[in-house]
């Protein structure tokens, strides 16, 4: 049906994210999705039966507009014990619609007309959209290549007197990079004395390798006062479909954070946030994800290491980048359209993070996935890339 009325877009570039886009193409072509992050296996039948256990109880009217309590307490009490920091039960955690409606919600919140956001590239595709949507401009700060580590010389050459917010990605996502306790050091050189607002979405705070620690910045004395740190249940229980996440901040921040929450969301699935603040109690299930997506990714790069891929350092997150350099002329978007219909596996152009579509040659992999989704893909990927002897 042709609408009535003319509209004119306020966002005529923005087109649909990309991962919506491969698994479409995935799901079209019959290919294994190792595009878009999200695990193909379930979380423990426990949280399932608590939730409904929360249901059938009649916990199914509003919860609290910050959260249900219950859940609140098992957050501060988690980010306590593994980043010395106590928060405010009232005033300085609130229960968000994911990760995404957190985001969007902090740069709505503190972000105006004219203001400017430092982000990292390759970044992750929710922050510009958000922060064009509230009027500001995105500033783009370029994580080095091939280690994709930060460049703070060329971060303190973007701040400005319109400088409003900058937004950190540890675990990094597309590339699996992390902030070290120096990187954290740096930054607050960086904005002692200023105004500026930092954004930390620490998605992926559970998922780190190789005995490494995660830096989170509300473990930093100098930081934690300036900083929303938001986090997802989603990634950590492996219920992405939930939308289920929470940011966790000084309450001066907080309280500005909750004027936009209470309207663009208000309250979130109250059985499900009673079902994870009992999920919760067994702190094994958060601190043993490591170790669980360690193997995953290991066994992935095994399946990968007679490939001729040339596979990037993965030291935290569920993705993996590889480069294809040598092994076609395509751009990057162009290889994984061809991955996606003629091998059949799906991945993710990474140049999409880039704003002037920089291409590295390079895809991103999930590796979220069971043993034999990723024999699966390894299989046709072998069958693309290795002639038989």
């Amino acid at each position: 049906m042709q609408t009535p009325i003319r509209i004119d877009s306020r966002f005529p570039y923005m087109g649909t994210t990309i991962f919506t886009v491969m698994s479409r193409m995935a799901a079209e072509c019959g290919a294994v999705n190792l595009s878009q992050g999200f695990p193909d296996f379930q979380a423990e039948p426990a949280l399932f039966d608590a939730m409904h256990r929360h249901m059938v109880a009649g916990r199914n009217q509003y919860p609290p507009m910050s959260g249900m309590p219950e859940l609140r307490a098992a957050i501060v009490d988690k980010v306590a014990a593994l980043y010395g920091t106590r928060f405010d039960v009232e005033s300085e955690v609130t229960v968000t619609a994911g990760a995404t409606q957190a985001i969007f919600t902090a740069i709505a919140a503190f972000v105006r007309l004219g203001d400017e956001v430092i982000v990292f590239e390759p970044v992750y595709d929710s922050y510009v959209p958000a922060i064009e949507t509230v009027g500001g401009t995105a500033v783009f700060s370029q994580l080095r290549f091939p280690d994709y580590t930060p460049d703070w010389a060329q971060v303190a050459r973007l701040i400005t007197s319109k400088t409003r917010m900058i937004i950190v990605n540890s675990p990094h996502n597309p590339t699996g990079s992390l902030l070290t306790a120096v990187d954290l050091e740096k930054l607050a050189e960086l904005v002692r004395g200023s105004n500026i607002v930092i954004l930390s979405d620490e998605v992926y705070e559970h998922i780190i390798f190789d005995g490494e620690q995660h830096a989170s910045l509300c473990g930093h004395v100098e930081l934690a006062p300036r900083t929303i740190v938001v986090s997802s249940f989603g990634k950590t229980y492996h219920i992405t479909g939930w939308k289920i996440g929470y940011v966790i901040g000084p309450a001066d921040l907080m309280a500005e954070f909750r004027k936009v929450h209470q309207f663009n969301v208000f309250t979130v699935h109250t059985p499900s946030q009673l079902a994870l603040a009992e999920y919760m109690q067994d702190h094994s299930r958060h601190l043993g994800l490591a170790a669980f997506y360690q193997e995953k990714r290991d066994f992935f790069r095994q399946l990968m290491a007679d490939l001729p891929f040339r596979l990037l350092p993965c030291r935290g997150t569920y993705f993996q980048l590889a480069s294809y350099a040598g092994l076609s002329d395509l751009s990057d978007r162009q290889f994984a359209e061809w991955m996606t219909r003629e091998v059949g596996v799906a991945v993710i152009p990474v140049s999409v993070f880039y704003a002037n579509g920089r291409d590295d040659q390079v895809v991103r992999f999930c590796f979220a996935k069971k043993e034999e989704t990723l024999l699966a893909a390894a299989e046709r990927l072998r069958k693309a890339f290795v002639k038989p002897a």
